[in-house]
């Protein structure tokens, strides 16, 4: 074999081995490519994905809150409705108290009972009973029979300093460091939470059956 057969087969070796490097990069290229474009797609997918997670977080959040501003309204205007009706049914309830206190009938036995605890609370046997003006009226005349009915075994002493309330009876010790307010007064205003309360369930229930009615 001559020379130039030597050299034109090297060439053609030659260009057979850049046709097939050509063809392995182009492989390797189109390789290179789509797993770019898929990297990418998937990358889009997941910031895609992140970002609605994160628009849904905003949402939920911006939704909490304006249901905990509609919230805090409300129990606002429930309070403030709460307020207005306990304030509007006191002065009725003083009323209503002081029919009471008019009524011997219904009063005296009830009162009574509000000496009764008293004397029963206080561990002490020398007794002090403080009434209204007109009650000390009411039970001055028999009061050693009264008193020895309603706390047997102590000795109560009626005061003539008449106390300045609707009803009820201020019972102190006689050294005078105990003293049971029962008074409607004194009562009120220990039950001031659960009347309170009372009161507004009643005038809302009422308000209730008179928008339905």
């Amino acid at each position: 074999m001559s020379d130039a057969d030597d050299i034109s087969g090297l060439e053609s070796a030659l260009a057979e081995r850049a046709r097939k490097l050509s063809e392995e990069h182009l492989i390797n290229g189109r390789q290179a490519r789509e797993l770019m474009l898929a990297e990418t797609r998937q990358r889009l997918q997941i910031d895609e994905e992140r970002e609605v997670l994160s628009a849904k977080t905003r949402d939920e959040r911006v939704y909490q809150q304006r249901v905990q501003a509609a919230e805090l309204e409300l129990r606002g205007g429930l309070d403030r409705l709460r307020r207005e009706l306990i304030n509007t049914a006191l002065p009725k309830l003083r009323e209503r108290l002081s029919a009471l206190a008019a009524d011997e009938a219904l009063y005296l036995p009830l009162l009574r009972e509000y000496l009764r605890e008293c004397a029963q609370a206080i561990e002490r046997d020398e007794l002090v009973a403080q009434f209204n003006a007109r009650d000390v009226q009411r039970v001055q005349q028999n009061w050693d029979q009264y008193a020895a009915e309603i706390a047997p075994g102590k000795r109560l002493t009626l005061s003539p300093e008449p106390l300045s309330c609707i009803g009820g009876v201020l019972l102190v010790s006689a050294d005078r460091n105990i003293r049971f307010d029962n008074t409607f007064e004194g009562r009120m205003e220990r039950l001031g939470d659960s009347l309170q309360s009372a009161i507004a369930e009643r005038m809302l229930a009422q308000t209730g059956e008179a928008k339905n009615g």
